[in-house]
């Protein structure tokens, strides 16, 4: 009987428990998932909270509720993974030996890392959406907010689901518009990228949706640090943006055992073969999800369809053959515009989002690269997908590779 370890049981994590539980009989494979905290977030939801159309409650559950009753659930935090002995040493001194390892240990946020960024005015003008402790901090804040000027800032990439903060820009114009107070809020959308996105045809659609709300983008702005006295951002060009209210997207790193372990880049982030997911460094690990270094958007998306791939590669691991799946990058993401409207994109490595419908050709139903009321239902409804289908393992019918059906060049 074979050994594997599974560090973290966020989404990657417990998608491949449930998969890998169900491939193999606990004779064949004995499975042990770790994690240091007993509660799992359905993190879309972060983004609605501070608009009040979710509640903390709503997007809420426990770890255990979706691990298979027969694989070893620890609740530990690990100090590192020593991989030439095949062991992960915990923080309490408990030793885990593996046959294979899986590391699902995702991405945090470091406002630490950007000076005055978590100083006197953290969760008080600054704020987060990224976390629960900083969306439910911020649904207060709005609560009473009278108006001023709305900052969301962008410190670096990669980040967690990287439309997150364009959404968070369109759903405020909506919300506060609702209030009334609309004219009273001057939104800016800074972020060190070029334009809105990082895909060319999706970032001239984003920005020209930004410019009609009247959302104002500050490309190629780097942060550097954050004055408290004077409420100002201040890029490493000296530049100054003035806030009231700053939404940060702080710098995003894998966890920090991961460097300790030798395993990852300078960011804690895995080194990762982005075709294969497996570790460059030993080849009985393997990395999923945001935990990994490859020049994929690290969202749930991608976590879904590479645990297609890697459930297959894992397969040909145990029988010691040559790996039969490649992962292509695939990324689809639903991307909120407010007043009930949506997009949708689709792409991998080599092919940016393009226009069309998704997932089958013709019909659709859903539009990419185009607003409409159904894409903005599908994600809502996505929540639904999240808890019953694709934590537990299940089957959707969408391809974990990225097709051309439906899709106009």
């Amino acid at each position: 009987m074979k050994k594997l370890v599974i560090l973290g049981a966020g989404t990657a994590g417990t998608i491949m428990a449930n998969k890998l539980r169900k491939a193999y009989k606990k004779e064949e494979l004995e499975i042990t998932i770790v994690d240091q905290i007993k509660t799992h977030y359905y993190q879309p939801g972060f983004l609605f909270i501070p608009f009040e159309m979710y509640t903390e409650k709503e997007i809420t559950k426990t770890i255990s509720e979706f691990i298979p009753n027969d694989v070893k659930l620890i609740y530990s935090e690990i100090d590192r993974v020593y991989g030439e002995n095949n062991e992960v040493y915990h923080k309490d001194g408990v030793v885990l030996k593996y046959d294979f390892l899986i590391i699902a240990t995702g991405t945090r946020i470091d406002p630490e890392e950007t000076p005055g960024m978590k100083d006197e005015l953290w969760f008080k003008n600054i704020f987060d959406f990224y976390t629960i402790e900083g969306c439910l901090a911020l649904a207060d804040f709005f609560k009473t907010w009278q108006g001023g000027e709305l900052v969301i800032n962008i410190a670096d990439m990669p980040i967690k689901c990287p439309v997150a903060p364009l959404e968070f820009a369109m759903l405020a114009d909506a919300f506060f518009t609702k209030k009334g107070i609309r004219n009273k809020v001057n939104i800016s959308y800074v972020t060190p990228l070029s334009g809105a996105f990082t895909k060319p045809k999706a970032s001239a659609m984003l920005s020209d949706l930004l410019v009609k709300k009247n959302i104002k983008i500050i490309p190629d702005f780097y942060i550097e640090r954050v004055d408290n006295t004077t409420k100002k951002i201040i890029s490493y060009d000296e530049k100054e943006i003035a806030f009231d209210c700053l939404i940060t997207i702080p710098v995003h790193k894998g966890d920090a055992m991961i460097g300790r372990s030798g395993l990852g880049d300078d960011m804690d982030f895995a080194l990762t073969d982005k075709f294969t997911l497996q570790s460059t460094k030993f080849n009985n690990i393997f990395v999923i999800g945001d935990a990994t270094n490859i020049p994929a958007s690290k969202a749930g998306s991608v976590a879904h369809f590479a645990a297609d791939v890697l459930t297959e590669n894992f397969k040909c691991a145990m029988e010691n053959k040559p790996f039969t799946e490649r992962f292509d990058g695939h990324a689809n993401c639903y991307i909120e515009t407010g007043y009930g409207k949506g997009a949708l994109i689709d792409f991998n490595y080599d092919t940016e989002p393009l226009t069309g419908v998704f997932p089958m050709s013709v019909i659709g139903p859903f539009a990419l690269l185009k607003e409409s009321r159904i894409n903005h239902w599908g994600k809502l409804f996505f929540k639904w997908i999240y808890w019953n289908i694709l934590l537990k393992g299940r089957h959707l019918p969408v391809s974990s590779k990225m097709t051309m059906t439906g899709k106009k060049l």
